[in-house]
């Protein structure tokens, strides 16, 4: 296996400009609220690593669709994953739901 040194420090660098670019619009698209998740939360960032947001956010959209919305507004620069919730879903299922838990968790 080939060594890449410095290649994570350089993941980093992207994930967190590329979160920073998308906190700046994410209130302007309806979010109520944003987590970060993964390994960016947690500091062990790697080549592979993707962007994790979970966002609470008001929609009819189902669950499965609701990501589409983030992907074709923001237009992501790096892999990134978003897990959308609306507030009663994320109230009711905060304890039960993994992603949510790890977001939570990740933000404590």
């Amino acid at each position: 296996m080939a060594v890449m040194i410095g290649f994570a420090e350089r993941r980093r660098e992207l994930l967190e400009a590329e979160l920073q670019r998308m906190a700046a619009e994410l209130p302007m698209l309806g979010v109520e609220r944003s987590y970060l998740t993964g390994d960016l939360a947690t500091g062990e960032v790697d080549v592979g690593s993707a962007l994790d947001l979970v966002l609470v956010r008001e929609t009819d959209e189902p669950f499965r669709k609701r990501a589409d919305f983030f992907v074709s507004h923001l237009q992501p620069r790096v892999a990134t994953r978003f897990w959308v919730y609306t507030p009663e879903e994320f109230e009711e299922l905060a304890e039960d739901d993994p992603v949510l838990r790890r977001a939570l968790a990740d933000n404590a």
